[in-house]
């Protein structure tokens, strides 16, 4: 059966409010809309997939610029509500020379309101692959059982399921946040990780071929760990582990990257890619936007891309 869609991404958005100064002596805050599954969505849009987004937005003086910038993008957001919750926020700076500075306010947002009744299978079954995270999981409890029902309903419909865990301590703790894996992971069958945070914290391993090896043993079949440590992406899959290098180490601001990474490698694999070509693809996209400031309005175009990866798949 033909696909309407090659990725739906579930998760919150969010007013993004960005600054090349301090936040304590700007002037000016420059503004566009992030989200960690947003982004991956975009980024995979950007490329040429067919992308879809679950959420709720907030019916405030906010909806009309992301409703029309989504729908600008060419984002399907037939699934996306309206609450009468706000909309949240993050302020972020990336002072030259100077460490990043952020600030989030998402607490009891429209997102938050996600709940089973936003998930139609009839739509999760029109896509090739359904993806989430672990801080949409952590909005609230009713948005971590939708998260669930809909990979339910993908793996009830032969939908192949893509998640990452994304743990920050600003969004939760480490016990929530392993909590909330162990109640996804049976479902999902590509799992993208970072050795940073979600590794350490939620599985306690730090050796990238021991986590691979028990996340196999779990049931997932692909396996991506973004290692800031080792300067690259270990893949596992088909019982075969492969490093590859970053594109670029020359980076100016990495809010989002691996988000972005994921929307690529999914791309990519709905596209012709295998699994190498996948890892490259995502992280010459990747690569490309963090040299520049902001999650989502920094994530480059197909051209672009594809003229570093020279055709290719899904060219």
């Amino acid at each position: 059966m033909d696909k309407k869609f090659d990725i739906i991404a579930i998760g919150e958005c969010l007013i993004e409010l960005s600054s090349t100064t301090c936040l304590a002596n700007t002037d000016c805050l420059y503004k566009y809309y992030g989200g960690d599954a947003l982004a991956s969505a975009i980024a995979a849009l950007r490329l040429g997939s067919k992308t879809g987004f679950i959420t709720k937005a907030g019916n405030d003086a906010f909806k009309d610029f992301l409703m029309d910038s989504w729908l600008a993008e060419g984002l399907d957001i037939s699934q996306v509500k309206l609450a009468n919750e706000p909309n949240g926020f993050y302020f972020i700076a990336r002072p030259e020379g100077e460490k990043k500075e952020i600030v989030y306010y998402r607490k009891k947002i429209a997102p938050s309101k996600l709940s089973v009744d936003d998930i139609s299978e009839e739509y999760i079954a029109g896509t090739k692959i359904l993806y989430s995270t672990g801080t949409t999981m952590s909005l609230s409890i009713s948005a971590e059982e939708a998260v669930l029902k809909a990979f339910e309903v993908a793996k009830k419909n032969n939908i192949t399921t893509a998640f990452d865990p994304n743990f920050s301590t600003l969004c939760t703790t480490k016990e929530n946040a392993r909590e909330s894996f162990n109640k996804i992971i049976s479902n999902v069958d590509i799992l993208f990780m970072n050795d940073k945070y979600d590794s350490t914290y939620i599985l306690e391993l730090e050796s990238a071929e021991n986590i691979i090896k028990r996340l196999w043993d779990m049931g997932v079949s692909t396996v991506v760990i973004k290692s800031s440590l080792k300067g690259g992406y270990y893949t596992g899959y088909n019982s075969n582990i492969i490093f590859s290098e970053f594109y670029t180490k020359d980076t100016v601001d990495t809010t989002c990257a691996g988000d972005v990474f994921n929307g690529g490698f999914m791309h990519a694999l709905t596209h012709g890619c295998n699994h190498s070509e996948a890892v490259r693809l995502a992280s010459i996209v990747a690569g490309l936007q963090a040299q520049e400031v902001g999650a989502i309005k920094s994530i480059p175009y197909k051209e672009e891309v594809y003229s570093i990866m020279r055709g290719g798949c899904g060219a």
